[in-house]
């Protein structure tokens, strides 16, 4: 009988309420004996790798076709599946090509690989109220900061608020871009997030805007339509994002 009731102790040792949940769960094991991990979801559009965030709906792809070319079109998710909305076969790249985004350099001309949000945007026009994506208007004295040396590199920044070289010549290292020396390509810029912990020389303002009459800096670009609807769609709730590929 003492030894009937042991075991039923014991018993209720193993099974006492909450002490299973206190215990992490063993891990699952995949397919071929190991520990399965947390995977990013990825898609292929139009030939480009996308690495999808969470409640992403809408793409940009970017194709490299060769040289400075590129195919570049808008994808939007429906019901599950994806649906290319728009596309313009005149894109650009940088003059140096493309590079993964972690070795990009900066005053190197290339574009970086890769996946990157689309997060905000500016431009030349007042803005609109069909526009959901966040927007400022350029004004005198905007620059975007590529100086080295200021906290704010990589940074929509007006000279008058100060913390940055902005009288750098352009043939300098470290100067900065004045936005409304590019009132035609910057007509609408939509700011990837590409370099956000701003480390330096790595690279600063990466845009996809407009096209200009060749390749780009490193920024992506296509015809004036496409970038002008492009700012209509854009939908922050939907988590938009572009994919570099070759």
């Amino acid at each position: 009988m003492a030894r009937l009731l042991l075991v039923v102790l014991l018993a209720g040792l193993v099974l006492a309420p909450g002490e299973a949940s206190a215990r992490p769960a063993p891990a699952r094991p995949a397919e071929h004996g190991t520990v399965a991990a947390p995977q990013a979801r990825t898609v292929t559009l139009g030939g480009v790798r996308v690495r999808l965030r969470a409640g992403t709906e809408q793409v940009v792809t970017v194709n490299h076709r060769g040289g400075h070319a590129a195919r570049v079109s808008y994808w939007v998710r429906r019901g599950g599946d994806w649906k290319r909305v728009l596309t313009a076969v005149d894109g650009r790249i940088g003059y140096g090509g493309l590079v993964v985004g972690r070795e990009r350099r900066q005053g190197t001309g290339t574009t970086p690989l890769g996946t990157y949000g689309l997060v905000s945007a500016f431009g030349m026009h007042r803005a609109n109220d069909r526009w959901s994506v966040r927007y400022r208007k350029v004004k005198r004295g905007d620059y975007w900061v590529q100086d080295n040396a200021s906290d704010f590199y990589n940074r929509y920044r007006n000279k008058r608020q100060g913390g940055f070289r902005w009288w750098l010549p352009a043939g300098d290292a470290n100067s900065s871009e004045r936005l409304l020396d590019y009132r035609d390509q910057y007509e609408w810029a939509i700011v990837l997030d590409f370099n956000e912990n701003q480390v330096r020389r790595r690279g600063s303002g990466i845009f996809l805007h407009v096209n200009g009459s060749g390749a780009t800096a490193g920024c992506v670009s296509a015809p004036r339509r496409f970038i002008r609807s492009l700012m209509v769609r854009l939908d922050p709730d939907r988590v938009p994002v572009i994919a570099v590929g070759r």
